[in-house]
């Protein structure tokens, strides 16, 4: 048989377990690693693994040389707000002086002035500009990104926003995944109405559902935005039309998001920073996964960051993201992410391998298909310029991807000096 790529001389294979079900506690430790390995790919699937001197001794149309460099499942992104329009450079100086958040809204900043801008910008617009977003993800080794609406709160933006989001997907060869979250915050205009405007994002499931423009619905449940009855609401009407579920839970006040997120079999609760002792508890109970974003508390400067240890210790899946956007946290690299796992949240590098790969792709619905390299399982992969997988948690800050392939495919590659 000659297979289309061989990918050898690899020092090592990052295999993360595949099953039905995201990894719990203990299990998160467990990371497969295949050293001096090599694999081959047919019709863009994996199609065999083995040994690297097993390797010698078979055909292949191409073949890659890792030269001994760690090779792994491309990342999965389960947490961004890719599609926006602006930017928020401004008011770091203002937080810098001490400037409230409440009071920077008030004067026209925070996620207002993004929604301004995102509705000022034109289709075409939107698309240029995330577009270099998501190439410098896609540098950064993800290969599965997940999007979320939400600086609309109208109509015709959030729609504006998740056709961006279709497009994207038509021109970039990854996997994006859409999410609607057009309850992200209460537009001025309904000040003292929010069950009026919550109606108002109830009837536009419909719409969005029927030109396919999302496959999970999400809404922000804080103090000051969205009750967890409100919530409540708008997650059953959203699973009645046929949505998977995800929420922004318990980030700052433990109000029972989490909670929430389970009892109504939500694919995954996020940021979950002040989730209580009970609601901890009920994760550990089911395959709710718990995706965290440390770099969103790292940005803001706050000291307490999600209780990640206890979360893993007591049996609960977890999974990592970057929370891309333009206020909280301005990052695409989820390199980073895992490096602050490591030191704010005490995750060890199996946790985190696992957390933005096989776990990752649970909290976006992909589990069993992206963030594993399996035999019948699509190439889609990275091979990292670093000695072994400990290394990227530990030299932070920086880029380590020497190239990325998509179903056996090379995207993206960095040249290294002296490499012919």
């Amino acid at each position: 048989m000659e297979y289309d790529l061989i990918v050898d001389n690899i020092g090592q294979l990052i295999l993360p377990t595949c099953s039905l079900k995201p990894l719990k506690g203990t299990e998160m430790s467990q990371l497969p690693v295949r050293e001096n390995a090599a694999f081959a790919v047919m019709n863009g699937k994996v199609a065999w693994i083995g040994s690297d001197q097993e390797a010698q001794a078979l055909t292949a149309k191409e073949r890659a040389n890792a030269r001994k460099r760690v090779v792994s499942p491309g990342l999965v992104d389960p947490h961004t707000h890719l599609v926006f329009g602006g930017s928020r450079e401004q008011e770091l100086a203002l937080k810098q002086a001490g400037m409230p958040y409440l009071e920077i809204l008030a004067n026209g900043g925070g996620i207002l002035a993004t929604v301004e801008a995102t509705k000022k910008a034109t289709e075409e617009e939107l698309v240029q500009k995330t577009s270099r977003y998501l190439e410098r993800m896609i540098s950064f080794g993800v290969t599965t990104i997940e999007a979320k609406s939400g600086y609309g709160l109208d109509k015709e933006t959030e729609l504006k926003q998740l056709r961006v989001t279709k497009r994207l997907q038509q021109l970039f060869p990854v996997s994006i995944i859409s999410t609607f979250l057009g309850p992200h915050a209460i537009p001025p205009s309904y000040k003292g109405k929010k069950d009026a405007f919550l109606q108002e994002m109830i009837d536009l499931l419909a719409e969005i559902k029927k030109d396919q423009l999302a496959d999970f619905a999400d809404i922000f449940c804080e103090t000051g935005v969205f009750t967890t009855e409100q919530a409540g609401v708008f997650l059953q009407k959203a699973s009645e039309a046929g949505f998977g579920l995800k929420i922004h839970a318990d980030e700052i006040d433990p109000l029972g998001g989490t909670e929430l997120a389970v009892a109504l079999g939500a694919i995954s609760a996020d940021h979950l920073v002040a989730a209580s002792n009970e609601g901890i508890k009920r994760l550990s109970e089911c395959d709710t996964v718990a995706v965290l974003l440390p770099g969103t508390t790292f940005y803001l400067g706050k000291e307490h960051y999600a209780r990640a240890r206890k979360m893993i210790d007591e049996g609960v899946a977890v999974a990592l993201a970057t929370d891309f956007n333009p206020g909280s946290c301005v990052t695409e690299n989820l390199q980073l992410i895992m490096s602050l796992a490591a030191l704010k949240l005490r995750m060890t590098a199996e946790e985190i391998w696992n957390a933005v790969t096989a776990n990752a792709a649970f909290a976006v619905g992909k589990g069993g298909e992206a963030g594993i390299l399996e035999i019948g399982k699509p190439a889609t992969f990275v091979v990292w310029d670093i000695p072994n997988y400990l290394y990227i948690p530990y030299h932070f800050g920086v880029n380590h991807t020497k190239s990325v392939y998509y179903e056996g495919i090379k995207i993206w590659e960095r040249k290294c000096y002296g490499e012919i």
